[in-house]
């Protein structure tokens, strides 16, 4: 009698044919990752239980028609939610875990309603879909053993527990999508360049030895020894319990290396798996991380934001891997690209989340978080705190009162010593309001000044004055006062503000010495800075952007821009603080949006209260005070989307959340500026071979970022046209070169015969 030969179920097959990986083999594997990824929040056995179940529906016949002979596509996703859904039902493990088999390839659904249809791409409306059989899985898998989670119950605001279970489920999806992912590519590709880095303890060696100079001056009269002070604060308090920190330093005071040493001290001592800095621009960014680089080791650190590139490079394959999960122990990355990771519903955004659990995560400029969306940033900063064994520090010179919007149960530790005392040691300049001026007294003091900086809160206000105080000087200011905004495309900028260095005598290499390393040579003598310079500006140059006026004029906006603003005042402290001023102003007759008006309302009031009191602007408790007050008058608008309307136990919209959550709208596109040859080249190769990541990162040196509507009318007018269709709304392309000056950018006139449109 013959034996009947049992039927292999096959998940995978290798390009060339030759190699085969069953369903069995790949859940195991995908299991046995997703519990390494989910034991360090609590959970490995829900992560181990996901990867057991969500490859099930492979074990049809249709499905291995498909793999095997090029047959239809079936869904398989669906079968493991369904049995996780229908047999514990909707407030069990298996319900939570339902969303994540479910949406392993398609992003995390919305539960939906008991009366979508089949059709339907929610929870509920897949669960009535018809279903090739996947029964032979029970010969095969057993169905893994669960308790229910005890520690996610209302907190002390009286919240209902819905938006920790939705975290949960995201984070649990996160290991399993980063599992499937890395067993599938082991099996596939056989031999994978993945380079984790160094841990945290070696991390530290190395930074230790970096600073091991610095840390034996104790003099309090010099600026390096007040880093130093600092940066011995950071390293101490580094052994304190997880928990969350604020460091409170003001611009000079090297918070960038502190802040690196309480990270790496801090996460050495509680074995923690890496340090991720989330930053709100892309140049502070790269500057950063070239500081990170350089002491800790480029394969130790992972930038992750839309100018890099790793792909292009052979040489930087692991990091290019390494982004797709933050597998490295340094992280650097935008604001926007870890909240909307964290609210995404999508694979490729969340596949990484399950690594930013047991890290020590610094909020640089945490004063850019956006209020819009404080809220729901809040509460997932708590969730990180709370459930997922990571310290957070908020890391600011203008510290934003975020104590009132954590629970209470949650307090704070400051890392900076003598806080008050040292903001009065680093001020550098005097913040002085000069009240509402009419634009003509603005222009009659900038034209009385050497060396100045004006910004201003709109691009055409920057482009009206900056026209009128070239005027007004004639021909005698050629060469004499510039103009930036993001009219001009970044290779434009990027060369003017070179220029004006030169002209103010700052070093040409963009960071200052004293941003860099947090210690500089004091005997340094500044470069000759005799030159007139006006330039006139938006807030670009506010943040991440090396320039030091003797004179800085800032119209009114709110309290951290003036602040920042201020940063550019006597940057190298070279000048005497009785000359070194920055002017706050409210302009006549120039009209502001509804976030200006209410911050340019709250800074007002803050400064007409400081006056009378006799205190400056510039402090610590200012800072706190002007947001407590913005944040009350705000009041819902902290939220207002109202994402977290969208998390109730058992009725989740993880998908209609991800659609809502945008920190950065899309109303605009990209315009290429062919007036350069690189650009012209990138044009022509983008023309003929199509769009690719590297050509579009290229092309985005020398774009403008243009209204949607205003692109329209350039394009019916023959100024634009579309280049090539994009994932969003494609790259065009500038015909008319004259529509681009090289004093002020991009001009957004349209003359069409009869009138010039605004």
């Amino acid at each position: 009698m013959c034996r009947e030969t049992k039927r292999r179920f096959l998940a995978h097959i290798s390009e060339d044919g030759k190699r085969e990986q069953t369903i069995l083999e790949h859940l195991e594997g995908t299991g046995r990752l997703a519990e390494q990824f989910a034991e360090v929040f609590g959970f490995g056995s829900y992560g181990y239980a996901l990867g057991k179940l969500h490859d099930i529906g492979k074990y049809s016949f249709e499905f291995q028609k498909r793999l095997t002979e090029n047959g239809k596509k079936v869904d398989h996703a669906t079968a493991g939610a369904r049995l996780c859904w229908e047999q514990k039902g909707p407030y069990s493990p298996y319900g939570m875990l339902a969303y994540a088999v479910a949406g392993h390839h398609s992003g995390l659904p919305d539960t939906g309603g008991d009366g979508d249809l089949a059709g339907r791409g929610t929870l509920k409306g897949r669960m009535k879909k018809k279903l090739c059989s996947f029964e032979e899985y029970r010969k095969e898998v057993d169905f893994p053993a669960l308790s229910a989670p005890t520690n996610f119950r209302g907190t002390d605001r009286g919240e209902d527990p819905g938006f920790a279970q939705s975290f949960l489920i995201r984070m649990l999806y996160s290991c399993l999508v980063d599992a499937d992912y890395l067993d599938t590519e082991a099996f596939m590709k056989e031999k994978v360049e993945r380079d984790s880095g160094e841990k945290l303890e070696s991390l530290l060696k190395k930074l230790e030895k970096h600073v091991s100079g610095w840390l034996d001056n104790h003099d309090r009269r010099t600026v390096n020894g007040r880093r130093s002070e600092i940066l011995r604060q950071c390293l101490e308090k580094g052994t304190l319990p997880r928990g969350l920190f604020r460091l409170t330093v003001p611009t000079g005071g090297g918070k960038t290396i502190s802040s690196l040493a309480f990270a790496l001290r801090h996460g050495a001592e509680h074995e923690m798996k890496r340090v991720i800095y989330v930053i709100p621009y892309t140049s502070i960014i790269e500057q950063n991380a070239k500081i990170f680089s350089d002491i800790l080791g480029r394969e130790n650190v992972l930038e992750d934001h839309c100018n890099i590139d790793y792909e292009s490079d052979e040489e930087l394959k692991p990091l290019h891997l390494a982004a797709e999960n933050w597998d490295k122990p340094v992280v650097v990355t935008t604001n926007v690209q870890f909240f909307e990771s964290l609210f995404s519903n999508k694979s490729s955004k969340c596949r990484k989340l399950h690594n930013i659990a047991d890290s020590v995560i610094i909020f640089d400029e945490a004063q850019m978080l956006p209020c819009e969306y404080l809220r729901p940033c809040i509460a997932a900063m708590e969730e990180l705190l709370l459930r997922y064994r990571s310290t957070l520090v908020l890391c600011t010179a203008t510290q934003p009162a975020l104590g009132g919007l954590f629970r209470k149960s949650i307090t704070w530790e400051e890392l900076c010593p003598d806080r008050e005392e040292q903001f009065q040691f680093f001020k550098r300049c005097q913040i002085l309001n000069l009240g509402r001026i009419r634009r003509e007294e603005l222009i009659d003091r900038l034209e009385q000044e050497d060396q100045a900086l004006c910004i201003l809160n709109t691009k055409r206000e920057v482009q009206e004055v900056y026209q009128e105080l070239k005027e007004r000087r004639g021909q005698s200011s050629e060469g004499e006062i510039f103009h930036l905004s993001t009219q001009m495309y970044p290779e434009h900028r990027k060369a003017v503000l070179e220029e004006i260095r030169k002209r103010t005598g700052k070093r040409a290499e963009g960071k200052s010495q004293i941003e860099k390393t947090g210690i500089e040579e004091e005997t340094e003598e500044t470069e000759s800075a005799g030159n007139v310079c006006i330039v006139i500006a938006t807030s670009l140059v506010e943040a991440g952007v090396d320039l030091d006026f003797a004179s800085v004029y800032r119209e009114m906006a709110g309290l951290d821009s003036a602040i920042q603003a201020a940063g550019r005042c006597n940057r190298e402290g070279k000048r005497p603080l009785e000359e070194s001023r920055t002017w706050i102003f409210d302009m006549e007759g120039e009209k502001k949006t509804a976030e200006q008006e209410q911050r340019a309302e709250v800074m007002s009031g803050m400064l007409e209260k400081l006056e009378r009191a006799g205190k400056s602007l510039n402090s610590p408790e200012a800072a706190e005070e002007y947001f407590r007050y913005l944040y009350q008058f705000k009041g819902s608008e902290l939220d207002r989307k109202h994402i977290m309307e969208y998390f109730h136990p058992g009725n989740f919209s993880f998908a209609s959340a991800a659609q809502e959550f945008k920190m950065i709208e899309e109303h605009t596109v990209s315009l290429l500026i062919p007036v350069e040859e690189s650009a012209e080249k990138i044009a022509e190769e983008i023309r003929l071979k199509g769009c690719s990541r590297k050509r579009m990162r290229e092309a985005g040196r020398y774009s403008v970022s243009v209204d949607k509507k205003k692109i329209e009318e350039f394009c019916r007018n023959g100024i634009a046209e579309l280049l090539t269709e994009g994932e969003e709304d494609g790259l065009y392309l500038l015909k008319r070169r004259e529509q681009y000056s090289q004093e002020v950018g991009l001009l957004m006139e349209v003359e069409t015969g009869k009138a010039f449109l605004m």
